[in-house]
């Protein structure tokens, strides 16, 4: 067995662990980089994640009306793996360019708290070292019924790689990647049906947006059952059948998209002393150590599940490196988000419902997206604008947009609220035209 010392290891090649390895090199400090395949160089956001399933969307919303379905299908599939493997080659080379970066194929368990073993199929690796950091990401949490495990059944990463479009979808969950994908498949071609245990549909959101998302879905002819729990799924010839609280469904395809948890399980953290919590998340503080010389970055350190905020997890972890060790958690109090249905839907800063509990004096404004004469430029007019004014100060409390290019706007909305500035500043803006930029004069009048 290789023995090996060395000051850094990084295990997981995500976006917070390859941005610090270039960044470990280019100061001149020896890293090892270790990623259990070389099918995932780059991340989730780049191989199963962000970037396959917005390259889809994209395919999906451009599939010309009098496309053969199945064929373009297949032809978006390639031109989304073609992209991939580009984005995965290209981020393998730029850290293994770096002199003093050695990037090794292996699963990862610690031994003790200063020693992790590295094992593959060929050969099995002892590296002890001074600091650690586990970027190891997160995975889909499995169904818990009889049938789960049937061929026509696929978790998010692997209905990313189907080759055939599905006649018919079932999705099981109705939170935000279920969301997704069911845009994506009924732009394709399939029919598809989205079964919520809960009988509240997208609990979080502002019940206005709520509606509004889900009017627009049931349009477009995607199927949406509340209050339904899955009982057993049973395997045809050619199918599943979805046995349910509320009937039954038959698919060609069915996703299970009832939530991630962190890929924790092979790290055997006890034997360094690395607390969990009850769900496997890694525990830290908020400068992100689990230990003196361990920290977690990313979805395993329960940061909320988007490549940015992985992202500034390395931003903290660096400043404690090269800086002035002040970054931390607490800086980031407003995290936009951004979910790609058709049209996406983004937010930042509070809800209607979050600022009612905080008792906050504040003005609603909202504005429908059919008013905006970019929207009618882009033949995109489905969907709402909304925001939240404080009374007294006339700050910007939150704002939630659900409209073409919600994705881009977003940030315009969260720079103003990270810098307090009045809604009187979005209101008197001058923007270009046309834009859907612009419809922030009228949101905020």
């Amino acid at each position: 067995m290789e023995k090996i010392s060395i000051k850094n290891l990084i295990i997981g090649f995500g976006k917070a662990g390859k941005t610090l390895a270039a960044d470990l090199a280019k100061h001149g400090e020896e890293v090892i980089l270790v990623e259990k395949s070389s099918s995932m160089y780059g991340g989730t956001c780049i191989n199963i994640g962000c970037i396959p399933s917005k390259k889809l969307l994209v395919e999906a919303k451009r599939k010309p009306f009098d496309a053969n379905e199945s064929v373009y299908f297949q032809q978006a599939m390639e031109r989304k793996n073609t992209l991939i493997s580009a984005l995965r080659a290209a981020n393998y080379k730029k850290l293994n360019d770096l002199e003093g970066v050695r990037i090794i194929n292996a699963t990862a368990s610690f031994i003790n708290k200063n020693t992790v073993l590295l094992k593959n199929a060929d050969d099995e690796i002892e590296v002890t070292a001074q600091r650690i950091f586990i970027n190891t990401g997160s995975t889909s949490v499995p169904l818990n019924v009889k049938g789960a495990d049937g061929k026509y059944v696929y978790n998010s990463t692997q209905l990313l790689s189907l080759e055939t479009l599905p006649e018919r979808l079932v999705i099981i969950g109705g939170g935000y990647i279920s969301l997704e994908f069911a845009c994506m498949f009924q732009a394709f071609g399939s029919k598809v049906t989205v079964l919520e245990a809960s009988d509240t549909f997208l609990a979080r959101e502002d019940r206005d947006i709520a509606d509004e998302m889900l009017h627009i879905l049931q349009a477009r002819g995607i199927e949406v059952i509340l209050n339904c729990q899955t009982k057993e799924l049973q395997e045809n010839d050619n199918f599943t059948r979805v046995i349910t609280s509320n009937g039954n469904f038959d698919a060609e395809a069915v996703l299970v998209a009832i939530g991630r948890k962190p890929a924790t399980e092979e790290l055997q953290l006890d034997k360094a002393d690395i607390k969990t919590d009850e769900r496997g998340y890694i525990i830290t503080n908020d400068y992100l150590r689990a230990r003196e010389n361990v920290w977690a970055m990313g979805d395993v350190a329960k940061t909320p599940q988007f490549t940015y905020m992985s992202l500034d997890d390395y931003r903290i972890v660096r400043d404690q490196l090269f800086g002035n060790s002040t970054r931390n958690r607490q800086d980031r109090q407003n995290i936009a988000t951004a979910v790609f249905t058709y049209p996406t839907l983004a937010q930042v800063g509070l809800t209607e419902q979050q600022a009612n509990a905080l008792q906050l004096e504040f003005e609603v404004k909202k504005i429908m997206a059919n008013s905006i004469p970019k929207a009618k430029v882009l033949g995109e007019t489905e969907g709402l604008l909304k925001a939240l004014v404080d009374r007294k100060t006339n700050r910007i409390l939150g704002v939630t947009l659900f409209c073409a290019e919600a994705h881009e706007l977003i940030n315009i909305c969260k720079m103003a609220i990270d810098n307090h500035l009045t809604a009187d500043k979005l209101k008197n803006q001058i923007f270009t035209h046309p834009t859907m930029a612009e419809a922030l004069n009228d949101l905020f009048a």
